[in-house]
């Protein structure tokens, strides 16, 4: 069966490359020799794909792609608080969106979040494997079968923590942090029980047939990514980054969409080399990072901490950034969690898309820009990252100056009228102009 990589490769330009090429106002037989080349992925299973999904295109030539986590514990949350965050995440400007749902019905849950998202829709399967049974009893069957059930139901692309080898784990020793990855965890805990390699890395080819059959795209997991800043860039970290390029390499030749998964925690002077090394291992794939987190003594505040390291990782290469929310570290995100996280990652992303150069990335920054200077406050606020934000402080604020939401006034509540630096400057011009 045919995929967007073996397509790409053949010379064809599918919808889903017309579709990627019109939303970043490029031209389409570039979008397509990305693809082929491995450096751009378009994660679009063939179910959901039929269904609701709108195709996008993520790699660094293109604009920085965010997602959002979401998902139940098995403490905490429902199917109808995930769906809010999931609609939350999507209102805030999401470009995809996982379910690392841990809880109970974890079908069901999927299938009610898959059949409201527009968006590429990810998961980690080694979590529904043990629903029900123990580490251990983990076998290539269960796993097989998770699968291939997540893949009919339309999952996008799938973290896969093949990575993570037995002879690695003696590298841990040395961590201040160990392993914060859940999937690298349990892949851990059962390597050392069985004294065997990481089942998911022996049967790579099966799972490569399984995702190249329904065309989804591999999201190799860093499962010993650094938990902690001090274990960053690490022998254990490089080691498993190496058996990822030879799995990048290995899934597309079986014709397999690559992106690869990269470092949690990582001081900022470390963030250049970390996305270079990736690239040159993983031969462009598309590098998908967790923050990077700069600094660990911000727990409350990881997605200011994150979108720092986010900024730089981007500019630097990476594809895909993983939001933070200001509850990482301390518990399950609700709404306004996810919004905020969302909204620190836009901002990273954005920032970084301007850095870079990329066409039109600054055009909505001169527009506000252009707004703010002539006190066209309704077109400010609509301009604006987040319109939400903005308008309900711009609304306290013509409270304060006793002005309507939207004053003709040339002047805000922050210098007051008379020493107004936007409206001296526009008396400025009008000086200069009669001169």
């Amino acid at each position: 069966m045919s995929t967007q990589l073996q397509e790409a490769k053949n010379g064809k330009i599918t919808n889903e490359i017309k579709s990627v090429a019109e939303t970043e106002h490029l031209n389409a037989e570039f979008i397509r020799a990305e693809v082929a080349a491995g450096h751009i992925v378009i994660p679009a299973n063939k179910i959901h794909l039929n269904s609701n999904l709108k195709p996008i295109g993520i790699g660094k030539a293109l604009t920085t792609k965010i997602n959002a986590n979401i998902g139940t514990s098995s403490i905490s949350s429902s199917v109808e608080e995930e769906i809010e965050k999931m609609q939350t995440a999507i209102d805030a400007g999401a470009d995809a969106v996982m379910d690392l749902s841990t809880g109970a019905n974890l079908d069901a849950t999927r299938v009610e979040l898959l059949g409201n998202c527009p968006l590429p829709f990810g998961t980690v399967p080694i979590y529904q494997v043990i629903e029900g049974r123990n580490v251990e009893d983990i076998d290539r069957k269960s796993i097989l079968q998770t699968i291939e059930k997540q893949a009919k139901q339309g999952v996008d692309f799938f973290t896969i923590h093949a990575g993570v080898l037995k002879e690695h784990l003696p590298l841990l020793e040395r961590r201040v942090g160990g392993i914060v990855s859940r999937g690298g965890a349990l892949l851990a805990k059962w390597m050392l029980y069985h004294n065997k390699q990481n089942p998911l890395y022996e049967m790579f080819d099966e799972l490569c047939g399984i995702l190249a059959k329904y065309d989804i795209c591999f999201s190799l997991g860093d499962g010993l990514r650094p938990g902690a800043i001090a274990d960053a860039t690490d022998e254990a970290q490089i080691a498993e980054l190496n058996t990822l390029g030879e799995l990048t390499e290995r899934a597309q030749q079986k014709g397999c969409q690559v992106m690869v998964e990269g470092p949690g925690h990582i001081p900022f002077d470390q963030i250049q080399y970390n996305i270079e090394i990736q690239q040159k291992i993983c031969n462009g794939a598309p590098f998908y990072v967790l923050g990077p987190v700069v600094t660990d003594i911000a727990p409350g505040y990881d997605h200011i901490t994150s979108a720092i390291g986010g900024t730089a990782a981007a500019f630097y290469g990476a594809s895909f950034l993983c939001y933070v929310t200001p509850k990482e570290h301390l518990g399950l995100p609700n709404s306004d969690d996810v919004r905020a996280g969302v909204i620190a990652v836009k901002i990273a992303a954005h920032a970084a898309d301007i850095a870079k150069g990329l066409k039109n990335a600054d055009k909505k920054d001169k527009k506000l820009s252009t707004a703010r200077a002539n006190l066209d406050w309704k077109t400010h606020l609509k301009e604006a990252l987040d319109p939400q934000t903005a308008e309900r402080m711009h609304k306290d604020a013509c409270k304060e100056i006793g002005a309507e939401e939207f004053p003709t006034a040339d002047y805000c509540s922050m210098c007051g009228k008379k020493w107004c630096s936007v409206r001296i400057n526009k008396e400025l011009k009008n000086l200069l102009k009669n001169k």
